[in-house]
């Protein structure tokens, strides 16, 4: 007894001293960690971060892009693009999900209807009562699938970036995410390394776009988030409670409903495979499709010349034809 007593506690340490020494200094996220630009929305859930970025006012067209970002990496994904939607016009809303960037880390399950609900109160807190053009990367293809599927009459139309909902099957070893615990010391040991997964030397060595983010500003950038509790909480409930990798239900109510749709994806994504938009097409059938030989799942930050004008002309045409 005594042997099997000092097993379990060299285990007990053996798992408790590195997860202490990930956890141990983080800070709740505040008002003064906020940046210069941009503000808190108070939401129902707690305060969600966004900001603007307006053309000059004889470019203006009227027109509004809400740019949604993915799962792990907040709103500076959209730094590559951004510039060439205000270019074209168009004035830009981005923002932090919960749990991400610069927005509070509220204790609650992160599941679809927690996103779609953060996104139609920031756009009723905006006052954007006429449609918005919405442009989803990663997860956030996901959530414009449900939220335009819930609110049809405030899209204008959509744009998803290697969307996330066309995996089908979610791969055996989550399982270990949903045991309580379990899943957080799982988070908080290796959220660093997943977190800057798409952008191995592998990956960059195929990367040849000057408005590309560099290696080292993104490894800083998305590892600050780590300072702030809660963020890995709000990756594991995600993986808990919102189902990434089968989202064909929204999708197909929304080929019903005619909404214009760009797809943008990469050829050689690893983490949401290409194959899935076969079923995107089957799901909404007039939308197009843009397919970027050997891109990756980065192609928002690290391919923005080809993402940007892209979109660009996409809602550009479908704002002529309106």
């Amino acid at each position: 007894m005594k042997i099997a007593a000092l097993i379990l506690l060299i285990i007990t340490l053996g798992l408790a001293l590195p997860y202490t020494s990930k956890t141990y200094g983080l800070k709740s996220i505040s008002a003064a960690d906020l940046p210069s630009d941009g503000a808190w929305a108070p939401l129902t859930q707690g305060n969600l971060y966004y900001r603007w970025y307006l053309p000059s006012e004889a470019k203006s067209n009227g027109q509004t892009l809400v740019l949604v970002h993915g799962y792990s990496t907040p709103h500076f994904v959209w730094d590559g693009v951004r510039q060439f939607f205000i270019d074209a016009g168009y004035q830009i809303l981005v923002y932090d999900h919960f749990g991400r960037g610069f927005s509070e880390r509220p204790s609650t399950d992160y599941n679809a209807q927690l996103y779609v609900q953060s996104l139609k109160e920031l756009l009723d807190h905006q006052d954007l009562s006429q449609p918005v053009h919405l442009v989803g990367y990663s997860m956030g293809g996901a959530i414009l699938g449900h939220f335009t599927e819930a609110y049809p009459q405030r899209v204008a139309t959509m744009s998803l970036i290697a969307p996330a909902g066309f995996m089908t099957k979610q791969p055996a070893s989550y399982s270990l995410i949903n045991i309580p615990l379990v899943g957080e010391w799982l988070g908080h040991m290796f959220a660093d390394k997943m977190l800057v997964s798409d952008i191995t030397e592998t990956e960059m060595a195929k990367i040849d776009d000057p408005l590309a983010i560099p290696r080292g500003e993104f490894v800083l950038k998305v590892g600050k988030q780590m300072q702030h509790r809660g963020f890995v909480e709000s990756l594991v409930s995600t993986l808990r409670h919102f189902n990434l990798f089968n989202a064909l239900g929204s999708f197909n109510t929304l080929g019903e409903q005619g909404i214009p749709t760009l797809a943008i994806w990469g050829t050689d994504d690893a983490t949401v495979p290409f194959m899935g938009s076969e079923n995107l097409l089957l799901a909404i059938p007039h939308a197009e499709l843009i397919a970027i030989e050997d891109g990756g799942h980065n192609i928002t930050y690290m391919q923005p010349s080809i993402v940007g004008p892209a979109i660009v002309d996409f809602v550009n045409q479908n704002i002529a034809v309106k």
